[in-house]
């Protein structure tokens, strides 16, 4: 019954994986891959000297930050707020709203935040109702940080809840029952039941998220970014794919680039999982 899955994640997981050898060599499509010369690590060396590699780096970092920080509590709110309404309909009301950003195409996204922060839009109509004065938002390198963060936390904010409303259906409706005997409120059953009661799914997620926190989609920064804000948006994996595929054909330099940003993501995963196993029992594997 195994074969299959383990066929999957070999023909398309692992054999791919041997690609990244040519991070190692001097690569061109007419040797092959075996046939190229070898440089070492010559090529991470470049990246790490070049002037893009603190740009990027930083980039990457700080966005990853910022949805790390805004974006991972935020469906825990949401979860906990719609576990205490009480109008069913409300709250279904609630949840089919909040979960159809999730099933739009991220290029129609993209396109809706591109409109609505143009310099007759949607965000610039609001600032200049409170006095403020417009501008074209996405060309000003300060605001695409901000920008980019509260457009995926509405785009992925209904969807995440999911898994947290289904954690908490798991929990003993009798531990609130007793919880009202005693006289507990209900700000008193939220901190002493319900949160604890997803703490371990809490815990399994952050170490994921934490262990993906090199990982910024190119997608998304492509449809937004333009060349006035490369200071604060140009990230890791735009940078690969204009070095790799848009602008030249630097195959081997870009795989040492994408290797370097995977193994900054393993060591963060396995780091986060071992400091959970030490200040708690929950843990990834």
């Amino acid at each position: 019954m195994a074969l299959p899955v383990v066929l999957y994640f070999l023909v398309f997981k692992y054999l791919p994986m041997y690609g990244a050898v040519i991070a190692f060599k001097e690569y061109t499509v007419g040797k092959g891959i075996w046939g190229s010369e070898w440089v070492g690590l010559q090529h991470f060396q470049d990246f790490f000297q070049s002037y893009y590699f603190w740009r990027v780096l930083k980039n990457t970092l700080i966005l990853s930050f910022y949805q790390l920080l805004f974006g991972f509590p935020a469906p825990i709110l949401l979860a906990l707020l719609l576990n205490e309404l009480r109008h069913e309909i409300f709250k279904r009301t609630v949840q089919t709203v909040s979960y159809i950003p999730h099933f739009i195409s991220l290029v129609v996204i993209c396109g809706m935040v591109v409109d609505f922060s143009s310099r007759d839009g949607l965000f610039n109509s609001i600032i200049t109702f409170f006095g403020g004065e417009s501008s074209a938002l996405l060309s000003e390198p300060g605001n695409f940080r901000t920008i980019y963060t509260a457009s995926s936390i509405w785009q992925e904010l209904g969807f995440s809840t999911i898994i947290y409303l289904a954690a908490l259906s798991g929990i003993n409706p009798e531990l609130y029952d007793a919880s009202k005997v005693d006289g507990a409120s209900r700000i008193r059953r939220v901190w002493h039941i319900t949160l604890p009661g997803i703490i371990p799914m809490i815990v399994i997620l952050l170490i994921l998220r934490i262990g993906g926190l090199m990982e910024i989609g190119f997608e998304k920064v492509i449809l937004l970014y333009n060349p006035n804000v490369y200071d604060t948006a140009d990230v890791i994996s735009t940078f690969v794919y204009r070095k790799g595929i848009s602008e030249s054909a630097e195959f081997s330099y870009t795989t040492a680039v994408g290797l370097f940003q995977s193994l900054v993501n393993f060591i963060l995963l396995i780091g986060a999982n071992r400091l959970s196993k030490a200040v708690s029992d929950n843990k990834l594997f």
